[in-house]
């Protein structure tokens, strides 16, 4: 019999949901955000998009697998999205007490406790996730063991500026060479841009990398409003200039978007899933993608010399750009997915040919 705090989710309508307690004991506040993948969570709380937020999972039972161990191979967690758990809190239906898999270290009870997250379990995330989808995304607070905390919103906040590294790092000595901005990078992304026989200069999402050598642009993923990038943004604008190869993921696409002169808009609950339906545009090419955003692209505001190059079949918001002759181009969905499908890893491919 496993004996746990009481705690709570407080929404900032008023709504109150009770469970247990079976992370760190203690308050917190952000986004409530639901993701309805079927598996993943080791890879989902470590993915810096999720930063100043309180996950919600619709699966109903998590924590049977635990944890893999914290291992790095050149440079990179093996297992892990980044290097520590990025979200403010987690929100789960059933978590199990006893987990087994031939690669668990330890339990995500323990994992959580040691990085002082907490979490909560015994919710109707049914529920819930009900009221995120008809009110919108809103603000929560876990409370622990009555002890309580203020609402926080982290879309006041640069969570850019916080996800990203402070200084130059770089990673391997491949045939071509990558500057990749980091917004919140995936470890997945360099993962695969690595596997190409790439050399990465990865850089902090502000810093001028128009002054060092390189063969091809990356803007990787990031939390938060991508309003607050605009230094990001005047850099991609000028490296446009030089017509080398960009590519971007998530917040990437809504940065090299905003270069381009769109606009970017808030999603009502974003979409955060393994299972979103995107077309390749002019085509009946279709391909189920992970996702994890908040914004998206105003399709509408994209200049004559761009176009849309997917759209979500759900919603019809906009998935990806390029421009029309130059090689510039886009994904607001994962292709590096981790921990989803891998139907569109052929996009670092694509990025690796035009750099030639």
């Amino acid at each position: 019999m496993q004996l746990s705090l009481p705690a709570s989710l407080i929404l900032s309508n008023g709504m109150v949901f009770k469970g247990f307690s079976f992370g760190h004991p203690q308050p917190a506040a952000g986004e409530v955000v639901f993701n309805t993948a079927m598996m993943g969570y080791p890879e989902s709380l470590t993915d810096p998009s999720y930063k100043g937020q309180l996950l919600v999972s619709t699966y109903p039972l998590i924590g049977n697998y635990g944890v893999p161990k914290n291992s790095f191979v050149n440079g990179l967690s093996a297992f892990y999205e980044s290097e520590h758990i990025q979200v403010s809190g987690f929100i789960v239906s059933d978590y199990s007490f006893e987990h087994s898999h031939w690669n668990a270290e330890k339990s995500l009870s323990d994992w959580l406790k040691e990085h002082e997250i907490p979490a909560i379990y015994g919710i109707d995330t049914r529920e819930l996730t009900k009221v995120l989808r008809e009110a919108g995304t809103m603000l929560g607070k876990i409370v622990v063991d009555n002890h309580d905390t203020d609402f926080a919103d982290p879309n006041n906040e640069n969570l850019v500026a916080q996800a990203s590294c402070t200084e130059i790092i770089r990673y391997d000595e491949g045939a071509k060479t990558v500057a990749l901005v980091d917004c919140g990078v995936k470890h997945n992304i360099l993962r695969c841009l690595q596997r190409r026989n790439i050399t990465i200069i990865r850089v902090p999402w502000d810093y001028d990398f128009n002054t060092i050598p390189y063969d091809g642009l990356f803007i990787s993923n990031g939390p938060g409003n991508p309003d607050f990038c605009e230094a990001t943004v005047q850099h991609i604008r000028t490296a446009m200039n030089a017509q080398k190869p960009i590519c971007g993921i998530c917040m990437g696409n809504q940065l090299l978007s905003k270069a381009g002169g769109a606009k970017v808009f808030k999603l009502k609950y974003g979409h955060r899933s393994h299972n979103q339906p995107v077309r390749m545009v002019g085509t009946n090419r279709c391909f189920i993608t992970s996702q994890n955003h908040g914004f998206a692209v105003d399709s509408r505001t994209l200049g004559n010399d761009w176009e849309q190059l997917f759209v979500n079949m759900n919603d019809d918001t906009n998935e990806g750009i390029r421009h029309k002759t130059l090689p510039f181009f886009s994904a607001q969905f994962h292709p590096e997915a981790s921990s989803g499908p891998t139907d569109t890893e052929f996009l670092f491919d694509d990025f690796i040919k035009l750099i030639g």
